[in-house]
């Protein structure tokens, strides 16, 4: 099976998976890719400071972003 990555770009957990996951394809990794994001945003999102963003993404066995949540706070 091929592995994934999961890499925070910004924010207090900045930084990426070195070991990689092992899932069966694109689609399996992006379902566990958004559960683990859902895990993450609340917290992330209590803590964000006005006028940053947090992102994380999914790589795939290349290390290459194939998926992408932002959460973003501005002050308007």
């Amino acid at each position: 099976m091929p592995l994934y990555y999961f890499r925070v770009k910004t924010g207090q957990f900045s930084g990426a998976n070195e070991r990689g996951i092992e899932f069966a394809d694109d689609n399996a990794a992006r379902e566990e890719f958004a559960r683990t994001s859902g895990d993450l945003v609340g917290g992330i999102a209590r803590k964000l400071k006005t006028d940053a963003e947090w992102q994380i993404e999914l790589l795939d066995t290349n290390r290459r972003p194939i998926f992408r949540m932002r959460l973003i706070a501005e002050s308007l």
